[in-house]
């Protein structure tokens, strides 16, 4: 059995951590608008970096970056003293990261990073630091305390850290006008880049699977087309390609309980008129939304394009076996 109540303990990491997140969130100022200026403006890259915890979110502020429009890479303090101080171009920012700013690799760095001219900002809860003195721009952050109970492992710290990594990506993707197709492009075998990337031409079946019988074509031919192209439906076209209606396997089935004579009636007889459809170039995502979200679902959807021409037939098969 447990000596103490889990609950308060944990309660008491957040409330830490939400004040240290205030503390700094009113001492955020120049500093901040300083280095989105310079990473606006400079024409390399953002390389970040940062000993212990403070390295493992400077790494993890790096991914953010990058995968949001704005290049950045993570190298560690002492690799780059043994070989990667080569990854670090003249054109090229230092977002470093240090609680104390004191630790002895990273004054060896600045060291190195002064003798080459290399613009480093500094993200530190102390500003008087050997690191904050030698930066050329710094982002203070305040730790009132720190959430581990023995006050010794960083937690608030990290966490104040991260979430001004995260700020600063936030601003940067608005002063870029990062889009979310520009995010999809960056993450095109993630759930949202196929979310955002396909489009219904990608998935629809066209051409010689389309299911596609003209106006005035007999139910006979209509069920021939139908089972050959095993798509679950016939559309109806006009002399000019236009969709006029579309037949299903579920109305072929009520109409052959309703008609003795279903062979030799005309497809317009039994079509859908105006059926819902989607134009071909409307994200996949859409379509799916289109498809399932009515009280009864839809399984197959004509693709027309702008001038309303059948260019092809959708599944909802298709847009599951996509992943969407």
């Amino acid at each position: 059995m447990m000596d103490h109540d889990v609950l308060p303990l944990a309660g008491d990491v957040f409330r830490k951590e939400i004040e240290a997140l205030e503390a700094t969130e009113k001492v955020l100022g120049e500093g901040f608008r300083a280095a989105i200026e310079t990473i606006l403006q400079s024409n390399g890259k953002v390389v970040t970096m940062g000993i212990g915890k403070s390295g493992l979110v400077a790494r993890k502020i790096a991914a953010t970056l990058s995968s949001t429009g704005t290049q950045a890479v993570f190298v560690h303090p002492v690799e780059c003293m043994h070989g990667d101080m080569g990854i670090i171009l003249p054109q090229d920012i230092v977002l470093l990261l240090s609680t104390s700013g004191e630790s002895d690799e990273i004054r060896k760095l600045m060291t190195f990073l002064r003798t080459r001219k290399i613009k480093v900002i500094a993200l530190t809860a102390r500003s008087e630091s050997h690191l904050g003195q030698m930066a050329d721009i710094v982002i203070p952050f305040v730790v009132p305390q720190e959430a581990c109970p023995m006050g010794m492992a960083p937690m608030a710290s990290t966490t104040v850290q991260m979430v001004i990594g995260d700020a600063m990506a936030a601003v940067l993707i608005k002063l870029h006008n990062f889009r979310p197709d520009d995010f999809a492009e960056f993450h095109p075998a993630g759930t949202l880049g196929k979310r955002l990337l396909l489009k219904v031409s990608d998935l629809m079946h066209s051409d010689d699977e389309c299911p596609l019988v003209h106006s005035g074509t007999l139910m006979r031919e209509a069920i021939v087309t139908m089972t050959g192209k095993a798509m679950g439906a016939v559309l109806i076209a006009d002399g000019s390609g236009g969709l006029l209606g579309i037949i299903t396997d579920g109305d072929l089935r009520r109409a052959v309980l309703r008609y003795d004579d279903l062979l030799t009636r005309t497809v317009d007889c039994l079509m859908t008129a105006n059926p819902i459809s989607i134009d071909l170039h409307v994200p996949a995502i859409d379509a799916l939304h289109l498809m399932e979200n009515r009280s009864s679902q839809i399984a197959v959807l004509p693709v027309i394009d702008s001038d309303r021409r059948i260019r092809g037939i959708l599944r909802l098969h298709d847009l599951v076996l996509a992943g969407l």
